[in-house]
């Protein structure tokens, strides 16, 4: 019924937090099956790795009224009458607008979030202390038509050699579809920006290796049947699933982190709000000790360097950025009018 609720009761730091749920029966996954309190109770079984990778950190809510099958919206801001251990911090945005966006801290407030029918989690690559600097170097590897998923787990691993090269940890985790995420612990030294330059430096070496592989190429008419480097990933305001956090997808998956022994096995369509909690209890978590030895990105960012010295230069943003220092058109390749354009890709007067 849709007047149906419960309350259930969640340890606290200060003692038990007591969260109402409505319609708790309400289906939110129909292939699946998994209802909002499967979800709630989810999210309370995986709260300890959960929190260590995607709490603390401004996030966004994916938020589905009805089932995922539905439609869906972002939350970034607190909304009126959330509960005081519902955090936030001011965040700037890459507009410059500067305003409160949500932070998790506790069980409570990601069961009070799938309350508000949040099913993706979308945190931030930085802390909410310090939101301007990332801990985390990400790396999206995007299949494209025609690739599968062993084609992402051989970009993985031939990726992991890159960044290891340039002194960097790899950790893993699925996406809760078909691609793979790679996070690599860094100080918080570097602005977006920074971070940004070093994950298209690393992408542009890894196409280098591997060009009938994998791609950078932002517009989908030149990848190819290659898997994509989405280096936009890496910009401010741009996220990603987070660690533990389910997916608006039939079979309920959940983005995973893997062991790199794993890699080549898994299935990643059996990674589910079902059987998660289980795999937690059965082998733990791959990530216990990320963040434990934060490695710096100065190589990277010598490739950079090296790079823009050969001519190669910034790569474009997402449509909705303002137009960025040094950036090329936003024109996908097939619609330039050749002569309005000169060597270097600037668009010349007629």
């Amino acid at each position: 019924m849709a007047s149906e609720r419960v309350t259930l009761t969640i340890p606290g730091p200060d003692g038990d937090r007591e969260v109402s749920l409505s319609s708790p029966g309400r289906v939110v996954w129909p292939e699946a099956g998994v209802t909002k309190r499967n979800l709630a109770e989810y999210l309370i079984a995986v709260s300890g790795p959960f929190l260590a990778h995607s709490g603390h950190r401004p996030v966004s809510l994916e938020r589905f009224p009805g089932s995922v099958d539905g439609e869906s919206f972002f939350s970034k801001n607190p909304p009126k009458g959330a509960p005081a251990y519902v955090e936030s911090v001011p965040v700037t945005y890459n507009s410059g607008r500067r305003h409160p966006q949500l932070v998790l801290t506790e069980p409570a407030s990601a069961v009070w979030a799938a309350q508000m029918n949040t099913v993706v989690f979308h945190p931030w690559a930085s802390l909410a202390s310090d939101a301007d600097h990332p801990i985390e170097l990400r790396i999206d590897l995007d299949p494209q038509p025609g690739t599968d998923f062993a084609d992402v787990a051989f970009a993985a691993h031939a990726m992991r050699e890159v960044l290891d090269e340039a002194g960097l940890t790899s950790w893993i985790k699925t996406s809760g579809s078909r691609g793979i995420h790679l996070f690599c612990p860094i100080e918080p030294r570097w602005e977006f920006l920074e971070v940004r330059h070093a994950v298209i430096a690393a992408g542009r070496e890894l196409e280098r290796r591997h060009p009938s592989r994998v791609t950078m190429s932002w517009w989908k008419e030149e990848r190819g049947e290659r898997v994509f480097i989405d280096f936009n990933q890496a910009n401010r305001d741009r996220t990603m699933a987070g660690a533990y956090s389910p997916r608006a997808l039939p079979q309920a998956t959940v983005s995973t982190p893997l062991s790199w022994d794993e890699l080549d096995d898994v299935d990643p369509l059996a990674l589910t709000v079902r059987t998660v909690p289980r795999r937690l209890e059965e082998v733990g978590d791959p990530w216990a000790a990320f963040g434990d030895a934060p490695a710096r990105i100065d190589t990277l960012l010598e490739w950079w360097e090296r790079d823009l010295t050969d001519g190669l230069g910034e790569l474009p943003f997402p449509p909705d950025f303002p137009k960025m220092p040094g950036e090329p058109p936003r024109v996908q390749p097939s619609k330039k009018v050749a002569e309005h354009w000169d060597a270097q890709g600037n668009r010349v007067d007629d």
